[in-house]
């Protein structure tokens, strides 16, 4: 069925890692540790995930590319995306290239979003501090957050 593969189990095994893609998309590490859940030997495994990216099935530089645009587009910060990366198996070779493909001219727009959706015009420092700590839970920098809540204070305050 697979290149003329004569180990049935292997056989067994790709059938197995294509039906798993059909239901998302995932890097070479999350794939390889999804086998070995399924009880696929890890040779097996091995070899799966080379075919994979052989045939173009799985790609850790478009998926990593994926990753970046997914959690960018939600709002959250470069630390909550390298998690992501790192928690995904995406080897760090692959994360510059990736991270470039999310920068942008004004970085804490997402971050000035976020601050207002928090607060909802309110100037109360406890309110500011809690969405703050929110907002450094998401991934920005705290440098990052002091900005948009100076830019956030600017606005409501003309």
């Amino acid at each position: 069925m697979f290149e003329n593969d004569e180990n049935p189990a292997l056989e067994k095994c790709k059938r197995r890692s294509l039906k798993i893609l059909g239901n998302r998309q995932m890097s070479s590490a999350e794939m390889g540790k999804r086998l070995l859940q399924k009880g696929e030997s890890e040779d097996n495994a091995q070899k799966t995930v080379m075919w994979l990216e052989r045939i173009g099935a799985i790609n850790d530089t478009d998926f990593a590319e994926a990753i970046c645009l997914h959690y960018f587009k939600k709002g959250y910060g470069l630390s909550r995306i390298k998690d992501e990366l790192y928690r995904r198996g995406i080897e760090r070779e692959l994360w510059d290239a990736a991270l470039a493909t999310i920068e942008t001219e004004e970085p804490n727009d997402a971050a000035v979003d976020f601050i207002k959706k928090k607060l909802r015009g309110s100037t109360d420092k406890d309110d500011i501090r809690r969405a703050t700590d929110a907002l450094c839970r998401r991934g920005f920098g705290y440098e990052e957050a002091r900005q948009a809540v100076a830019r956030y204070i600017e606005e409501y305050s003309e």
